[in-house]
């Protein structure tokens, strides 16, 4: 492998243009090549990126240029054939989220990345946002004291789809904060959705994961919403955390504020409530993807695995594919068992 790691991108329709605006900024990678099956996309690209070609398909890509690693930014239902394509050629992989639209597919991916010896590393966007790691290092000072559980809601009036439903397209980042944050993967799923637009697919989704060490969270997402939030609450034993993406700076708020402890109160004293100082700490914002992108490079470089390697891009699928089942079922608990 060279010095510099060798990149050959797919796809350059919606997310594509900022993966790559993100990979020419790395001084370790250099853009060897591009292939979509898009030629007006194609040609974007080149008017972009003049000198780096651009080819109609991954086999084009991967017999005419010499890389050392792929990134996919297509449509989810093609994720699995190019990633296999890839990693069946000896080539590390990164692919956006989700992973697959299947669990038996992100199981695959899975395996066949190990039997090939290469990095797959899933665009798990948010694990690499600024405020998301400083909560997960706070989370780990103790200073939260144990996490009880926590609640996102990600909505929003539009863009209404027609093809996923609205767990599908917004949720994945929850589902992956949720899992980073409590170290855990669920041992169940529960949930409910309508679909008020478009005849069976849920524009509305409202879904609880539970954990073998009681933990709950909840997600809340929709495509039909008067307000636009991006936030989180994370509520521990000591103190309580609120992230909220759409603030430009002030993204983080620390309430220290909870139930007292039995042993902290007076002999016969009723449960009593404690109301303390609201913190709002400076986190030095780093753009995400670039941060992603510097990840992955590195990975393949040095042969670590990825903050998002590719069983966490299956455990997310098989929440998501869960909340299906269950959603299906009028809201029956679903397990999210794992075989990998």
């Amino acid at each position: 492998m060279s010095q510099r790691l060798r990149v050959g991108m797919v796809g350059y329709g919606y997310w594509g243009p900022n993966i790559v605006r993100n990979l020419v900024r790395l001084d370790s990678a250099e853009l060897v090549a591009l292939c979509d099956a898009s030629e007006r996309n194609r040609a974007r690209f080149e008017d972009a990126y003049p000198g780096i070609p651009a080819v109609e398909s991954i086999e084009r890509l991967l017999a005419e240029h010499e890389v050392d690693a792929v990134v996919i930014a297509t449509s989810a239902p093609t994720h699995h054939a190019v990633a296999r394509a890839a990693i069946d050629a000896g080539k590390h992989c990164f692919v956006e989220k989700p992973l697959t639209l299947t669990s038996a597919d992100a199981e695959d991916l899975v395996r066949s990345a190990d039997a090939a010896g290469v990095v797959l590393m899933v665009g798990h966007l948010m694990k690499y946002h600024s405020a998301i790691t400083w909560m997960k290092e706070y989370i780990a000072s103790g200073a939260l004291g144990e996490v009880l559980y926590l609640y996102m809601q990600r909505l929003n009036l539009g863009k209404v789809r027609t093809q996923e439903n609205a767990f599908w397209s917004l949720a994945p980042h929850d589902v992956s904060i949720a899992l980073y944050l409590l170290d855990e993967m669920p041992e169940s799923v529960s949930a409910s959705g309508a679909a008020f637009v478009t005849p069976g697919v849920q524009d509305t989704v409202f879904a609880n994961l539970r954990f073998a060490s009681g933990k709950m969270a909840n997600i809340h997402v929709s495509w039909l919403d008067p307000h636009k939030v991006r936030r989180l609450t994370v509520v521990g034993s000591k103190q309580m955390l609120v992230f909220d993406d759409m603030q430009a700076t002030e993204k983080i708020w620390v309430y220290d504020r909870g139930v007292e402890p039995p042993e902290a109160l007076p002999y016969g004293a009723d449960v009593q409530l404690r109301f303390g100082d609201i913190h709002v700490p400076w986190v030095p914002l780093k753009e995400p993807l670039l941060v992603e992108m510097e990840h992955f490079v590195t990975c393949c470089q040095t042969g670590a695995v990825p903050r998002s390697d590719g069983r966490d891009g299956l455990r997310v699928v098989r929440v998501l594919e869960a909340v299906d089942e269950s959603m299906a079922g009028g809201g029956t608990p679903v397990s999210t068992r794992v075989e990998v």
